[in-house]
């Protein structure tokens, strides 16, 4: 996976001594770290003919709402007044220390599928914390 080499921390114990704006700049560099590479699949899936128009349209939808998801990450942060000066140099791959260029366009669609996937979970995880700490009332 592109994002292998990322330091992300491992397991949700770890991720729940983690401070709030570091957790917050993990998931950006996460969700980051796919814009490019989802975009690039859904050029290569285009080009499949075979493929059912409700499959392009899925790919597609994931992509937009993977930068739903980073643009309502961005509102969240700067409304709790994080330190996002840190955030703003990960306008592009290079930002994230990937050179995404190479290995996400060599993968497998299943290796890929399996490191979005893997990714998703992820960044899923580390929202239910961020959640559980800004609204301790939902009982996490």
């Amino acid at each position: 996976c592109h994002t292998s080499g990322m330091l992300t921390p491992n397991g949700k114990e770890y991720a729940q001594k983690i401070p709030r704006e570091e957790l917050t700049h993990v998931i950006l560099k996460l969700l980051q770290a796919w814009k490019e590479p989802l975009s690039h699949f859904n050029q290569h899936i285009e080009h499949h003919q075979e493929l059912p128009d409700d499959s392009l349209r899925k790919a597609k939808q994931i992509s937009n709402m993977v930068h739903e998801l980073k643009t309502g990450v961005e509102k969240v942060t700067e409304k709790a007044r994080f330190s996002i000066n840190s955030l703003n140099g990960m306008a592009s791959s290079e930002g994230t220390g990937l050179s995404i260029s190479n290995e996400a366009n060599m993968m497998s669609d299943s290796d890929f599928i399996h490191c979005f996937r893997r990714d998703s979970n992820k960044v899923q995880s580390y929202l239910k914390i961020l959640k559980c700490r800004i609204m301790p009332e939902n009982t996490c």
